[in-house]
């Protein structure tokens, strides 16, 4: 719809510009045709007053001749006495050679066209209707007929007006329409949108209830809906629920398969142990290698599971406090110092064991090589389609990490250095966790002189 250069994307803009289109054009139907039946109307009413007009003097002569054919003052219109006013009679003796003709003063000496002679043709009772050019240059309506009385002659009875009162008061008519249908297409729209904007109430709610249930405030969406809208919020409670049992299901076959896989290796790893040998070395090493691998995908399998379920959230401030105060104690000894904060309203959307090993490996990492400082500081930001993210930076002033061997760090079971305790595998983890939850992380040179790690999290 989009590449049609229409709103696709807006039901509220389909509908008002639909509707606003429907009535546009249901309007403009309107005002063609009360302007046409107004003009036929006009136009009747028009002819009806030039046939009275006709019927008068075709009296009055039938009756009293030539010499009695009414006057401006038996006609009743002032017009017929005013030069050039657009409004004449004319009769026409045909019956003598002279064609003796006797008019109104408004043809000011001027003759009127005959009908006959343009080969306008005579209807029932032998009425002709025309329209000839004037004398005074505009177009005129004439009626004509001819009669006979007798000894007293055959007449050539003319009326004729000009066709400008008629034309200017079907113009004003329509600009009195146009005036009006734009008003009440002004108010139309107005409806339309007050119409469009409660009729979509119910679906900006739906917005607002999910908003929550993403946010982990509400766990099942609960206002009640119209029967349009009511099958959707249904299903979409019914997807919650499928989803959290699908999420619950993979952890607990995750935790049954580590169990599984864990207690074989640590046999095996025991047995190879109590009898010291090359081969039994090799066990032991590759066995503690399955174990290491198993945890690592174990621990990514629980992470996208959780990763996936809906309105997960976590406050963000209580696990970075938490967390600074357990290796603050841990690198105590070593004269390591932990600092940082996190804003009270800033919230995690994914569990809370998940960003504590996220957090909590980056913070390892940084005690581990830091001399004396580890920084801790947590930012929001807004991502590309309105989506924000939680940045956690960590700063050390360690020795730092080469550049081409950052990539290096965040591999897949690479472990860098021997010397420090642990698996080796935190940053790791750590990297393939963020981009679980549609995050990444990055490591860099830090202010304090060390290894600067950057994880960003979908937040709030």
């Amino acid at each position: 719809m989009r590449r049609l250069g229409f709103p696709g994307r807006s039901i509220a803009a389909r509908l008002f510009f639909a509707a606003a289109a429907l009535s546009s054009v249901m309007l403009m139907i309107a005002g063609l045709a009360l302007t046409e039946y107004y003009r036929r109307t006009a136009e009747d009413v028009f002819e009806q007053r030039l046939g009275v007009y006709l019927r008068a003097i075709v009296a009055d002569v039938s009756e009293s001749g030539e010499d009695g054919r009414s006057g401006p003052g038996q006609l009743g219109d002032p017009q017929f006495e005013l030069a050039r006013s657009g409004w004449y009679w004319q009769i026409t003796r045909l019956d003598d050679e002279a064609h003796e003709i006797k008019a109104s003063r408004s043809l000011f000496a001027a003759k009127l066209p005959k009908l006959s002679d343009l080969h306008v043709p005579a209807e029932t009772g032998g009425v002709r209707r025309g329209v000839a050019l004037g004398p005074d240059g505009r177009w005129l309506r004439i009626v004509e007929r001819v009669i006979d009385v007798g000894d007293t002659g055959v007449y050539l009875v003319q009326v004729a007006a000009t066709t400008e009162e008629t034309e200017n008061q079907i113009a004003r008519f329509r600009w009195s329409l146009i005036v009006a249908f734009s008003l009440l297409a002004i108010a139309l729209a107005l409806a339309t949108a007050v119409q469009v904007s409660v009729g979509l109430r119910p679906l900006k709610l739906l917005q607002r209830e999910l908003s929550l249930i993403r946010r982990g405030e509400r766990g099942r969406i609960e206002s009640a809906y119209p029967t349009e809208v009511a099958p959707l919020a249904e299903e979409l409670n019914l997807m919650i629920s499928a989803n959290r049992d699908i999420v619950e299901r993979s952890r607990t076959q995750v935790g049954n398969l580590a169990h599984a896989l864990k207690t074989p290796l640590s046999v095996i790893v025991n047995e190879a142990d109590a009898a010291p040998s090359p081969l039994a070395a090799k066990v032991s090493e590759q066995a503690t290698l399955m174990r290491d691998q198993i945890s690592f995908y174990l621990e990514r399998a629980r992470a996208a599971a959780r990763a996936g379920a809906i309105g997960a959230t976590t406050e963000v401030a209580p696990v970075v406090a938490a967390l600074l105060r357990t290796f603050g104690k841990i690198y105590g000894e070593r004269g390591v110092a932990f600092s940082g904060e996190a804003a009270a309203e800033l919230r995690f959307l994914g569990e809370r064991q998940d960003l504590e090993e996220i957090v909590g490996n980056l913070l390892d990492n940084a005690g581990k090589w830091a001399a004396s400082e580890v920084r801790l500081s947590v930012a929001l930001e807004n991502a590309e389609a309105g989506r924000s993210r939680l940045v956690f930076t960590i700063d050390d002033d360690g020795p730092g990490l080469a550049a081409e061997l950052r990539a290096q760090a965040t591999r897949r079971g690479q472990r860098l250095d021997e010397t420090r305790p642990g698996t080796g595998l935190g940053l790791s983890i750590v990297a393939h966790l963020t981009a679980d939850y549609g995050g990444a992380l990055s490591l860099d040179d830090s202010p304090l002189g060390g290894l600067r790690a950057q994880a960003r999290l979908p937040g709030l």
